[in-house]
């Protein structure tokens, strides 16, 4: 276990010059809410903080598409966001924001303490310069054709439509999209942190002190740029948005907005510390603060090499870890608002969360999916099947289910009370699942105490699936039919049953971190307070007091329906099409059309990361309670693997053994039903909506690639 006094647990600053979708809240805010929710359960000191970052060119640029001012655009989107969080219950201690006074007030601080210390350097170098405008110009205002793709309006950092990073330089024919007229160079003053300076201790410091705790994807980032040499980077731009340079011969200059972004961790802890009376300084300053970072993988360099020598040179302290995650994709391909092939926040909230029968049990079912989801290696899939798979085969089927019988055969066997548990007649596998909540706990501990959630969550449910085993060996319902003759029998309903009702009450601590509206209407049926959700109550089967009556079961989930799911689809692809055709009546996406690419166009490198194999089915068979799911035994040549389909409605498991098929054999593992998945077969639909095999030729040898 840690031995931290305190925590200060951080996640990015998400923009605000939009929303923000579902791929940022799983990248992010609902891993740290998770890992600061199990903290507070530990009753650990800890502080979460976020809030939005509102400088930089993106706002401007928004601005600039929407006909207003970049001020108009922040105090839009700023409480958009801080609201959506709310209600996905994201749980920060405090949302803050770089455009309030206090933050300015300490990022200028910070940059002059580093300028006075002689840790920046100043240089001067030639920029694009829009004389019709009088201003510098940022990457993002200049635009010219793309030098890989043709492309006419690509953008000085990047092209919309092939991906490619550029520079302004690289452009041909460069215009300004301030005034239209091509830019001329012009000399500027700026300054530099020295990042060259740093590369010795960075070395030492991430790639030997953390090689061990932190994330593989996060040391390789970081060794790459290590590896590739380190250089000076500006602190500063011209730039009339953003906080303002505090010395002499720096008008028209602002802070660079990735070193004022991180900045914001420290001013808004600066004032969660005045409203709650606290010491900010201890928080950032203290070797006893365990100061971690949740971010997305396009923020690990400012993490972890630019930041810290900032954090260094300040004299704060350096993060304990940064568990980057990777990307969430959407039903196939990257998410785009460009293309307008995205989920934000907003819209699941209002389609789901908002209606008659959403609520917060639509909440957890999204944190739950995300969870289970996590790209905390690779990037990772959502897909509205698979969210509907999810719920309705987990959390319905096998924690609600659970719950749900327990409630109902202790009001129908019990009388409504807790049963008295008689020790002398446990058995063999009453014994097994008190071990079971037990072994359960240690390894939901481990799993979050080293940022695996996915797993953590795993255990809970499979927790839960063990008591449904139980209680289906148990029999308590056959076991009543006996008491006539045997009234001693009453005694295993009671043990079954008060197992069964303290497991109901350990599944509410362990699943709060990850569901808290499903912990807190467990507390509500076992009518027990908040309290009882301290982790130190969890493995215990102690917890719900002998003779204690409890409401009436409620359902903790309801099945989302095929027609919700299909209309989802249906919304994503109408998207599309409004984008490409231009029929879309917002300005954004009309814009946004000149932009877009199909969604069947992708580069040839990514069609190579595909790894598709020849393979025959030898085995198939139903996996209980699971409708459309058949779990396959799959012969790839050099082994056989398990792959979880659902295609058990158009196929018996019996007439698809012995079939030749093409299978995607490097797709990320998942579990489904507690089987690891390990692989995806192809399939076609026809025009009467029945699925076929994808088969390969007779002749071609199992493990064969297909190219």
């Amino acid at each position: 276990m840690n031995s931290s006094k305190r925590y200060l647990i951080t996640a990015a600053l998400p923009y605000a010059n939009g929303l923000k979708h579902i791929g940022h809240l799983a990248g992010a805010y609902l891993p740290a809410d998770i890992y600061v929710r199990y903290l507070k359960a530990q009753k650990r000191e800890v502080v979460f903080v976020c809030g939005s970052d509102e400088h930089g060119t993106a706002i401007p640029i928004q601005a600039k598409k929407e006909g207003t001012t970049a001020q108009a655009i922040i105090d839009k989107y700023h409480p958009i966001i801080k609201q959506n969080f709310e209600d996905l219950s994201i749980d920060f201690d405090i949302y803050h924001r770089t455009s309030a006074p206090l933050h300015h007030k300490t990022a200028q601080a910070f940059f002059k303490k580093l300028n006075d210390n002689g840790d920046l350097e100043i240089k001067e170098t030639e920029q694009y310069f829009d004389e019709a405008a009088q201003t510098f110009l940022a990457d993002r205002f200049i635009k010219g054709t793309c030098p890989n793709c043709g492309f006419e309006e690509a953008f000085g950092d990047q092209c919309e439509k092939c991906g490619t990073s550029l520079s302004p330089e690289l452009l041909i024919n460069p215009v300004s999209t301030l005034s239209g007229n091509p830019p001329i160079k012009k000399l500027t003053k700026h300054w530099y942190l020295p990042l060259n300076k740093h590369e010795d201790w960075l070395r030492e410091w991430i790639l030997e002190t953390h090689k061990s705790d932190w994330k593989t994807n996060v040391i390789g980032q970081c060794k790459s740029w290590l590896d590739g040499g380190l250089q000076p980077r500006a602190v500063t731009r011209d730039l009339d948005w953003g906080v303002k340079v505090p010395v002499e011969g720096a008008d028209g200059k602002v802070l660079y907005v990735w070193f004022d972004a991180p900045i914001g961790y420290i001013s808004a802890t600066k004032q969660y510390c005045l409203d709650n009376g606290m010491d900010a300084d201890l928080l950032w300053k203290d070797k006893d603060t365990k100061l971690v970072h949740f971010i997305g993988k396009d923020n690990i360099v400012f993490h972890c090499i630019i930041f810290p020598i900032m954090l260094k040179l300040y004299g704060d302290i350096l993060p304990d870890n940064v568990p980057a995650n990777e990307f969430v994709n959407l039903e196939g391909d990257k998410m785009s608002t460009s293309r307008n092939w995205k989920l934000e926040m907003q819209d699941y909230i209002d389609d789901f969360v908002k209606k008659e029968n959403g609520g917060p049990q639509l909440v957890d079912a999204l944190r739950f999916y995300l969870t289970t989801i996590l790209p905390e290696n690779k990037d990772s899939e959502f897909m509205w099947k698979g969210f509907q798979d999810a719920n309705n085969n987990e959390l319905v089927s096998i924690f609600g289910n659970f719950v749900n019988r327990s409630f109902v055969l202790m009001h129908k066997l019990c009388k409504g009370k807790v049963p008295p548990l008689h020790a002398a007649l446990l058995d063999t596998k009453d014994q097994a699942l008190i071990t079971d909540i037990e072994n359960a706990k240690i390894s939901i501990e481990k799993h979050i105490e080293t940022y695996k959630f996915r797993d953590a969550l795993f255990e809970v449910i499979d927790l839960a699936r063990k008591g449904n085993k139980y209680m289906q060996e148990k029999e308590p319902w056959i076991v009543v039919k006996t008491l006539e003759e045997n009234p001693e029998n009453q005694r295993l309903i009671d043990n079954c049953l008060h197992l069964c009702l303290q497991l109901t009450a350990n599944l509410a601590i362990f699943i709060n971190p990850f569901l808290p509206n499903t912990a807190q209407k467990l507390c509500k049926m076992m009518k027990v307070v908040d309290k009882m959700l301290e982790w130190q109550n969890g493995g215990r089967i102690k917890l719900l007091s002998v003779g204690y009556s409890l409401r009436a079961p409620e359902l903790l989930f309801r099945k989302i329906e095929d027609e919700e799911i299909n209309a989802q689809i249906e919304k994503l692809k109408n998207g599309v099409k409004e984008v490409v055709t231009g029929t879309s009546n917002t300005k954004a996406s009309k814009e946004a059309a000149e932009l877009v690419v199909e969604k069947t166009q992708i580069q040839f490198e990514d069609f190579a990361k595909i790894d598709l194999r020849v393979g025959t089915i030898i085995e198939a068979e139903k996996i209980p309670k699971a409708d459309k799911l058949l779990k396959l035994q799959i012969d790839l040549g050099t082994e056989v693997r398990t792959i979880c389909s659902g295609i058990a409605a158009h196929f018996s498991p019996e007439e698809i053994v012995g079939k030749r098929v093409t299978v995607v054999a490097n797709l990320a593992p998942r579990k489904m039903r507690g089987i690891e998945s390990n692989g995806m077969i192809l399939m076609a639909e026809n025009t009467e909506g029945k699925l076929v095999f994808v088969n390969p030729d007779d002749k071609v040898e199992n493990g064969v690639s297909v190219n």
